[in-house]
């Protein structure tokens, strides 16, 4: 297979595409270590295993997803 080359408009629209990848998953894993540490939190209040409050996020998201898929059809 023959190396490819890519022109410097190609190189610097790859830069920047890593430069926003490398950020939106710093981002992501922020938000999500956010959410592990309020469902923990509010798991221990409620006496409740925070696998069950996850599992409960899970199903609502999914429903929520279903549903506007539905309205823009």
């Amino acid at each position: 297979m023959p190396i490819r080359t890519f022109q410097d408009r190609e190189i610097q629209k790859l830069k920047t595409l890593m430069s926003e990848g490398i950020q939106v998953t710093g981002e992501v894993e922020a938000l999500r270590e956010g959410l592990k540490d309020t469902v923990k939190a509010i798991a221990e209040e409620m006496d409740m295993k925070p696998a069950v409050l996850n599992k409960a996020i899970r199903i609502a998201y999914k429903n929520e997803v279903c549903s506007n898929k539905e309205y823009f059809r």
